[in-house]
């Protein structure tokens, strides 16, 4: 196959723009400061505020697309999706422990909103990781170094359904979290890589755990 017949996934191209995750950073972030405090067990602010700090600086430094090279912009881009998944993280076991030892209080409706809080951002985190680590990184990626995709899309299995410059974006993985988180299973997009299995299998569980909990516990107090 010459490099003109190759689809843009296993060639080299240019990486993709940045406002499609920082958009979806800067929202949990947000999504992080409605929560009651009983919620987290540090500050309300302190890990969003450190997180948007990267962010900027990361905003900053490289405010256009993603770079291919840079092992500094890898490694804060890295330490963003961990500090958003470790403050949503704990919000979730605060809520789980809460729910189980029925310290949430009678309010169905602040139980819900709570619930549904850490499940989008939930959705945001694990779409995060997907894009990170799918191929090596959005860098590795745009580089068309490795053959073999992680995460498997329609595009991919049927190249003729799709246009030569298609590939996957953070957009991409956002739908792929999204299905996983809803429908407790892949849906149009396959994981390939033992990793990737392992990841769909954790964002299923949680979402089981958050679902049925909250949901059974405003049930409860609706009742």
């Amino acid at each position: 196959m010459t490099r003109a017949e190759m689809p843009a996934w296993r060639r080299e191209t240019e990486t993709e723009q940045r406002w499609a995750v920082a958009s979806a950073v800067v929202v949990a972030l947000c999504l992080q400061l409605p929560l009651p405090q009983t919620m987290t067990f540090l500050p309300i602010w302190v890990l969003p505020s450190l997180t948007f700090a990267l962010l900027v600086a990361l905003l900053i430094a490289n405010p256009r697309r993603i770079s291919k090279h840079s092992l500094a912009e890898r490694r804060v881009g890295l330490v963003v999706a961990f500090l958003v998944s470790a403050a949503n993280a704990l919000n979730g076991v605060q809520l789980v422990r809460h729910i189980l030892d029925g310290s949430i209080g009678d309010n169905a409706l602040e139980l819900l909103t709570t619930g549904a809080d850490i499940y989008v951002t939930n959705v945001i985190v694990f779409a995060l990781w997907y894009w990170e680590f799918d191929r090596g990184g959005p860098g590795m990626r745009a580089r068309g170094v490795r053959e073999y995709p992680d995460f498997l899309f329609p595009q991919m299995a049927s190249p003729d359904m799709a246009p030569k410059d298609w590939e996957p974006w953070y957009v991409d993985y956002l739908y792929l979290s999204f299905t996983n988180a809803t429908a407790f299973s892949p849906t149009d997009v396959l994981p390939m890589k033992p990793w990737a299995k392992l990841a769909m299998m954790a964002q299923s569980m949680v979402s089981l755990v958050i679902v049925v909990l909250v949901v059974a516990r405003a049930v409860n107090v609706l009742h």
